[in-house]
């Protein structure tokens, strides 16, 4: 059976892309809706953004918590995390952060056809960037995550000390401060962790799974 597979099919289909490479999509044999079955559930992304200090990675950490303890396979992507490996070559200019952003969307996009509901934490401050890691999945797959925390109130936590060292000078291209964070259009869910507590909002947003 598996020879007549590959025999029969046709591996290569010829895409067009922008890599610089000479290459081919090499076609796999186990689709999406294949590992899916596995794991009980479709893949999908739930992409959080938001200024620094509004609450995104606690409450991406508690719902994957929550995910998990329903029995569902996930994997958390944080802004902070992959900047010490997949990212530490990149800065945080707007080109930059560009980059950064499309390897996150591509990253989240393997993952969610491989079954997993990948949850990610990022400023993504540009509109643009977001929506070209929307594109990248079908829709209802892709889920927006506005944490809709007012400047002054992250300011005030400011746990990481990075809006002082901002205002001080002491780091540049810093979102909210002096760089442009772009409020989403149109995202699926918007969330304030000022006005709610963790559980409630993750009892919200388990309702978008």
């Amino acid at each position: 059976m598996i020879h007549q597979l590959l025999e029969t099919e046709v591996p290569y289909e010829y895409r067009d892309h922008d890599s610089k490479a000479e290459v081919v999509w090499n076609r796999s044999s186990v689709t999406p809706a294949m590992r899916a079955q596995i794991k009980g559930h479709t893949g999908k992304c739930i992409w959080f953004t938001g200024l620094s200090g509004s609450g995104k990675s606690s409450l991406a950490n508690a719902l994957e918590v929550e995910l998990n303890r329903r029995g569902y396979h996930t994997m958390l992507l944080d802004g902070d995390n992959i900047r010490h490996g997949l990212c530490k070559d990149l800065g945080m200019s707007e080109a930059d952060r560009t980059e950064n952003i499309r390897r996150v969307g591509e990253i989240a996009k393997l993952f969610a056809d491989a079954g997993i509901i990948v949850i990610t934490a990022f400023i993504s401050p540009f509109r643009a960037d977001r929506d070209n890691a929307r594109k990248l999945f079908k829709e209802g797959d892709f889920i927006e995550v506005h944490v809709d925390t007012p400047l002054d109130i992250c300011e005030q936590r400011d746990p990481k000390g990075l809006y002082q060292k901002a205002r001080e000078g002491k780091i540049k291209d810093f979102t909210g401060i002096n760089s442009p964070y772009e409020v989403p259009r149109n995202a699926e869910v918007k969330v304030s962790t000022a006005e709610l507590s963790l559980s409630e909002l993750v009892t919200h947003l388990v309702k978008y799974i």
